[in-house]
């Protein structure tokens, strides 16, 4: 990643008659950055992309490659590439022939659009396969094929609209990793779409979580994870624990919060949240250990309601005095240390520090 920005989005808006899919959104993107549009289906993140592709119209607000404004440009003269969810392969050429295809388009010798097409089959592990057609293929070897193809015109920024959800699990994390390496070899903008948190936390130099046609928040991983903007954001990114609390006290930026069932808890205080305000807590469920006893830190009394085995870990379900229900979970590592206690036992759920975050909602 550098300090040009390769992607600027400016207020860009994208009406589809009376209904605003995308609200004014604005970022940057850097080039050489591994940058993901992150959320639900419907929330916007492929019409953004497509926006930058040229295949929708931007209306309203602009959008700037390498500092030079694309609104109105056609797509076939935007130094952009898509891989799409379905690959998109020419089913009657070969693969050599599939990866030369763009690079001939740009009027290429036959000769250096072999070449090139070569260079990129081997870039992505696929050079033995040249003379087979698509349909000889795994799903794998054909996302990677895509991959190739997009990649041999050498577009400025490559954009991938969710290109691995027709994938197996075990192919799609062996896949990530690939995307990644390839992404930091050959040095080219990657935006990339998808519903999957996993693969935006695994994968991305930066995230924009979206929703609902807005932007969330934006950050790189650990940002996103450990310091959530708001409610959809904690609860969208990995699993939490939200509880309705309200500010009693902010002493030292620390914020004294009161929870039903006269339970105390503090944290870090937040912007924009001030004494009387009612909002919520979020606390990841890995941040939490149970005992017997009340720790000198934060302790919940509650009640075991359950535990469910995961395989890496266990997740136990607690019911708290007159309050909710939490999910604590415990690496299956740590269970020569920690104790699991059975359904109906009285314990203590106690808090790392700095393990609750306030969210404005």
């Amino acid at each position: 990643m550098t300090d040009t920005i390769a992607i600027d989005v400016r207020k860009a808006v994208k009406r589809y008659g009376d209904f605003t899919a995308l609200q004014p959104i604005s970022l940057s993107i850097h080039d050489n950055e591994f940058f993901t549009l992150l959320g639900p289906s419907g929330c916007g993140k492929t019409t953004l992309l497509r926006m930058i592709a040229g295949f929708e119209d931007v209306t309203e607000g602009e959008i700037f490659l390498f500092g030079d404004e694309i609104k109105t440009l056609p797509p076939h003269k935007r130094p952009v590439n898509t891989v799409f969810q379905n690959y998109a392969l020419f089913p009657h050429l070969t693969i050599l022939q599939n990866v030369m295809f763009g690079v001939e388009m740009q009027g290429k010798p036959k000769s250096e659009a072999k070449a090139r097409a070569g260079e990129m089959l081997e870039l992505v592990q696929l050079s033995q396969f040249a003379h087979r057609k698509p349909s000889q293929l795994s799903g794998g070897q054909q996302q990677r094929v895509a991959l190739a193809r997009a990649l041999a015109p050498q577009p400025k920024v490559l954009l991938l609209d969710e290109p691995l959800s027709a994938l197996d699990l075990k192919l799609r994390q062996a896949m990530r990793f690939e995307l990644k390496e390839i992404q930091r070899e050959t040095g080219i903008t990657f935006i990339f779409v998808t519903h999957d948190q996993e693969e935006a936390l695994t994968m991305s130099d930066r995230i924009a979580v979206m929703s609902a046609g807005r932007l969330q928040q934006l950050g790189n991983a650990q940002d996103i994870y450990e310091r959530p903007h708001n409610m959809f954001v904690a609860d969208f990114i990995g699993e939490t624990n939200l509880l309705e609390v309200s500010v009693d006290a902010i002493q030292d930026k620390r914020a004294i919060c009161h929870l039903g069932g006269g339970h105390e808890l503090t944290c870090d205080a937040v912007d924009n949240i001030g004494i009387g305000s009612k909002v919520h807590m979020s606390l990841r469920p890995e941040r939490l250990f149970l005992s017997d006893d009340p720790t000198e830190s934060e302790s919940l009394a509650g009640t075991i309601r359950e535990n469910i085995f995961v395989g890496t870990d266990i997740q136990t379900l607690v019911t708290l005095e007159n309050g909710p229900q939490m999910t604590i979970r415990t690496s299956n590592s740590d269970r020569g240390n920690k104790r699991i206690f059975e359904p109906g036992t009285p314990v203590y759920v106690n808090m790392e520090m700095g393990a609750g975050r306030l969210l404005v909602d």
